[in-house]
């Protein structure tokens, strides 16, 4: 009876998502006809909001209990995951499939609603109700797309003795965390979207409605970042292939809702602090969970062929593409509805901060569209009956040089001034930047004078941003400098260090690919790899073989190598698992291939200088804005506390 009651937990979620809807609908026009009950029918949409949540929350939970008990008369369970499998991954066998995972993206939905529901207070009366309205109607859509179309309770009759399993490239710890990460981010844009749409309909669009929106947008962006720098990461070690990022339609799918919540995130700030960019933030808004909606129909559709894209049933996709014209559709139309009642915002010159953010939001939107179009360009294509596909050259060449001028832009927009400041004073603070950049591309050209232009660029605008993003500290007292004023410290010197191992992996990364005996050595980069054994090793759910490989510098042994390839026997894969060793200026991969002729093995080898600064330049970006989020609340609760004015 537990997928029953997990079943009936998610209907009365639905049921109470409605009450929701109708609550919410019947506050807002009672409070503009001026009637009594307003304040009544906003109580009950908040305690319902949280109800909503919590049912939401159970049904995911019990599905959680269904996989870890393996209970194989479930069909969800039954198709993917095994009794003999680790807990770590029967739990994370609950979202990776596509039922399990469209349950959590509606669990997280209701636990924002929730969330908002508990803590928000800043928004007017009429707003909020709408903001609720908005999720508890995003909320709907979804829930029927579960009872209708993807039921992730459903029963097999008879049971199977057995489960088929998850593929193995899941089952590995970043994969278990990695999806409900980047959920979280997807929802958060949900959020925001919701607030736009509530704003939009009570005309409340100004800064009180931004300062609300922005701890949302922002938390989102932090999940966002994570659950990309943690995929990427993923992608390198465990997919055998040696890059971090390839340009694949899932992977774009996850991009594009960052490059839109970082133009959102700087827009809201200016609306939040400085009156402007009213339109245009509530159209990034928008376009931000347009971007989640894109990347879930891309991925949940079955129309793309990925170890992250779970369905293959064109019903389902077309039943996610309607959920998709419906809540973009509407929202633009009401967008175009009420444009005309957002009032301008306060006004500004071009060379100023808030000029800066524009252009940053314009130079985002254009890399959103180049890899929205790279990215759908082919499906339409196949739609018409022609095979291409778009790969990394395309992105490269189109959307590199736009990220290096964007790169200049994050350098200068902090050095700049509010409302209005001169291009001379600009150049003159930027001059310790100009010359960082200088003395890099000086450096790189004398000791690898056959690097690219490209990441000759990067690395030298990464220099130059690295000491821009620190010279809103120079002269400050460090130890009362606002918490927000260190995220974006850090958060822009995150930015630096990641673009600095990207163009360093692009520019000095060595390759070798050899077939050798036991005994053989192969040199790459600064490195000796002496091929010593070939064993058999075993696992948890798997066995498998494994070379040794002794590295060396200069004849002695600094450490071993120990990549393998696996057999899992349900389902039945084979997988290479790379083997890594990090070093302080970079990592030695390797990874092992099929037996050759004549007792050969089969080894490929990758020296990557300072690749890990790509993660590490993630990591800090998401620390810059845990660090802006805890700052900006610290302030609102101080200013509640103390009744200050915003």
């Amino acid at each position: 009876m537990i997928a029953e009651a997990g079943l009936a937990a998610l209907w009365l979620a639905a049921a109470v998502g409605l009450l929701q809807f109708a609550l919410a609908w019947a506050g807002v026009v009672s409070s503009r006809q001026g009637g009594d009950m307003g304040g009544l029918f906003l109580l009950a949409t908040r305690r319902v909001a949280i109800v909503q949540g919590l049912l939401g929350l159970l049904a995911f939970l019990i599905l959680i209990a269904l996989f870890v008990r393996s209970d194989m008369s479930v069909l969800l369970v039954a198709m993917n995951s095994h009794s003999a499998k680790p807990l770590l991954y029967k739990i994370a066998g609950a979202w990776g499939n596509h039922e399990g995972s469209m349950l959590l993206w509606v669990t997280v939905l209701g636990l924002a609603g929730a969330a908002i529901g508990l803590i928000e207070r800043r928004l007017e009366a009429r707003t909020l109700a709408a903001t609720l309205g908005a999720q508890a109607l995003i909320a709907l859509g979804f829930y029927a797309f579960l009872l209708w179309a993807s039921n992730p309770f459903a029963r097999l009759d008879p049971a199977a003795p057995q489960g088929l399993g998850l593929n193995p490239l899941l089952q590995d710890p970043g994969l278990a965390f990695h999806p409900p990460t980047l959920y979280f981010g997807y929802v958060g844009l949900s959020v925001a979207f919701s607030f736009a749409v509530g704003a939009l309909v009570t005309r409340d669009v100004g800064p009180a409605f931004a300062r609300a929106m922005r701890p949302w947008v922002l938390a989102a962006w932090i999940f966002l970042t994570i659950g990309i720098t943690a995929g990427s990461y993923w992608a390198y070690y465990e997919l055998g292939w040696g890059g971090w990022w390839f340009w694949d339609p899932v992977e774009n799918a996850s991009l594009m809702p960052w490059l839109a919540a970082t133009a959102l995130l700087h827009s809201v700030t200016v609306l939040a602090t400085r009156d402007g960019l009213r339109a245009w933030t509530v159209m990034l808004a928008v376009v931000a969970f347009s971007m989640s909606m894109i990347g879930t129909f891309l991925v949940r559709s079955g129309i793309l062929t990925s170890v992250h894209a779970f369905a293959v049933d064109p019903e389902r996709g077309t039943f996610i593409l309607v959920l998709l014209a419906l809540y973009i559709g509407g929202a633009l139309a009401l967008f175009g509805a009420r444009i005309g009642t957002v009032k301008a915002g306060a006004t500004f010159e071009p060379v100023s901060r808030e000029g800066a953010l524009i252009l940053n939001n314009l130079l985002l939107s254009v890399i959103l569209g180049i890899v929205l179009i790279g990215t759908l360009y082919p499906l339409v294509a196949q739609a018409l009956g022609e095979q291409l596909s778009v790969g990394p050259p395309f992105f490269n060449k189109t959307a590199g040089p736009i990220a290096l001028a964007l790169v200049a832009a994050t350098a200068a927009g902090p050095l700049l001034r509010w409302r209005r400041d001169s291009s001379r004073a600009l150049a003159r603070r930027m001059l310790p930047a100009i010359a960082a950049a200088v003395l890099a591309l000086a450096a790189v050209l004398l000791t690898a004078p056959a690097t690219g232009i490209m990441p000759l660029l990067g690395i030298a605008l990464a220099a130059g941003l690295a000491v821009a993003s620190v010279a809103p500290l120079w002269k400050r007292n460090l130890r009362r400098t606002p918490l927000f004023t260190w995220g974006m410290v850090i958060g822009h010197l995150g930015v630096a260090v990641a673009i600095a191992g990207m163009a360093s992996d692009t520019a000095f990364t060595q390759e070798r690919l050899a077939a050798v005996r036991v005994g053989d050595a192969v040199e790459v980069g600064p490195f000796r790899v002496r091929l010593m054994e070939v064993r058999p090793a075993l696992g948890e759910n798997w066995s498998a073989i494994e070379a040794r490989l002794n590295v060396d510098r200069g004849g002695d042994v600094l450490f071993q190598l120990t990549p393998q390839q696996r057999f899992f026997s349900a389902p039945v894969t084979t997988t290479s698992e790379a083997s890594i060793a990090t070093l302080w200026n970079g990592q030695l991969y390797g990874v092992l291939g099929g037996s050759a002729e004549q007792g050969r093995w089969q080894l490929r080898l990758w020296w990557k200088p300072f690749v890990t600064l790509i993660w590490a330049g993630g990591g800090l970006i998401a620390l810059g804005g845990a660090l802006s989020l805890l700052g900006r609340v610290r302030r609102d609760w101080r200013r509640e506390r103390d009744g200050e004015p915003e």
